[in-house]
């Protein structure tokens, strides 16, 4: 961060981390309580459909950014750069750090970095490190248990 700041003195610096996780409709089962001597009841249906969810964090104010799109990729993952940098306002007179780790689509030289975004990468195998990994426990817990039709209907939930 300190050379972002060194290099534009002037522009607001901040610091963001990213993730991505992939969610689909093979269904997240969790434990659940029920009266003793009971099942509890779920609906299961195995199928194999997926999208990814993008996250962005300010680790400091706990604000964040989320794209849905349907695949990982270096393609999809500028799509979401671009977009992540234009509702930050990055660029002229604001700065972006974005903290993210070594996934093949992250290092590719074909990511089309916008102008305002710098980065760092983490350490290989060290997602403790990663402030995002911690929203991927909220986002399943809203899908736990749960049956749904399609993924309109999960993205929706």
């Amino acid at each position: 961060m300190q050379a972002v700041q060194q290099a534009c003195p002037q522009d607001v610096v901040e610091l963001w981390t990213t993730d991505q996780h992939r969610i689909g409709l093979k269904p997240i089962l969790r434990r659940v309580w029920s009266p003793r001597g009971q099942r509890p009841g779920a609906v299961v249906q195995h199928r194999y459909q997926w999208c990814d969810l993008y996250a962005l964090v300010h680790p400091r104010s706990g604000r964040t950014w989320w794209l849905w799109l349907p695949t990982v990729s270096v393609a999809a993952f500028t799509l979401a750069l671009m977009a992540f940098a234009q509702a930050v306002g990055a660029g002229q007179g604001k700065q972006v750090l974005v903290v993210l780790d070594g996934a093949g689509w992250h290092v590719s030289a074909h990511v089309n970095v916008p102008a305002g975004v710098h980065w760092h990468f983490l350490p290989p195998y060290s997602p403790e490190l990663q402030p995002a990994e911690r929203l991927w426990p909220l986002t399943n817990a809203a899908l736990a248990n749960r049956h749904f039709h399609d993924l309109d209907a999960l993205q929706d939930a």
